[in-house]
Order: structure tokens, then sequence, then C-alpha cells
């Protein structure tokens, strides 16, 4: 092959999308409750403050769509001008890509998704969102 040519390549990922197995679905959804239970909500949820000015977190929690399983936050609007009470923000993306195996992103400011890691498990994708400043709420 020359350099600089561009050739065909099979890509398992492009075309049809997995359907995520039951299993796979209840496995990470209990993984998630207990890192969020036991390490994000201490971290994150602190009690409202005595003269609310800004946001703040009420609640984290996950759900599905599709293939993808979000990490989202809860926001407490506290000025008298807020319009909503509460906005919901995702800030972690889990894409299941088959074979027991995840893509993970984080919501840049853009409002898009960027992949992070690629073809993680799903012990090893909730430990990046614990660890790594990307997945913060």
């Amino acid at each position: 092959m020359k350099p600089g040519k561009a050739y065909w390549g099979y890509n398992p990922y492009k075309g049809a999308k997995p359907k995520v197995p039951d299993y796979v679905k209840s496995n990470l959804e209990m993984q998630a409750a207990k890192l969020i239970n036991t390490v994000l909500k201490p971290m994150h949820i602190k009690p409202p403050p005595e003269n609310p000015q800004f946001n703040y977190i009420v609640d984290i929690y996950t759900r599905w769509h599709s293939r993808y399983f979000y990490f989202c936050a809860t926001y407490h609007c506290p000025g008298e001008n807020a319009i909503p009470p509460s906005f919901e923000s995702k800030f972690a993306r889990i894409e299941y890509i088959g074979k027991d195996s995840f893509n993970l992103s984080y919501m840049r400011h853009t409002g898009q998704w960027e992949v992070v890691f690629d073809e993680l498990s799903a012990a090893e994708c909730l430990e990046a969102i614990k660890d790594q400043p990307f997945f913060c709420p």
C-alpha cells in the first residue's frame, strides 16, 4: 500500500447497532447505583446553601435510552427569576458497542458528546467516571 492512499476496510461498529441484552442492562444499572450512592452523591450533593444564589445539585441518577446509558444530575434553580424550578444535565454517557464492550463519553461545553475511552468493560467505565475529571456533574 502506498503512503497517503485511502483504502477500504471493514469497521464492525458502523452500520447495524447492537441491541443491549437485558443482563447487561441490569448489571450496569446495579453497578452504577452502587457508584452513585457510595461516591458521587456524597461527593457532589451538599445541603442547600443558606442564601442560594447559584444552581446546585439535588440528585444524581442514571437512565437508559436505546443503547446509551446516561449519568444525569438534577440542579435546583434558586433565583426568583428562574423559569423552571430545576433542570437536568447529562454528564457521562456509556455506549454499548457489543460483546460486553462500551465507549465512554463526556458532554463538552459545546453540547456535543466526546468519546474519551473506547472498548472498555462496564467496570472500567465506572472506574473512569469515578476517577477522571471529565465526568464531573
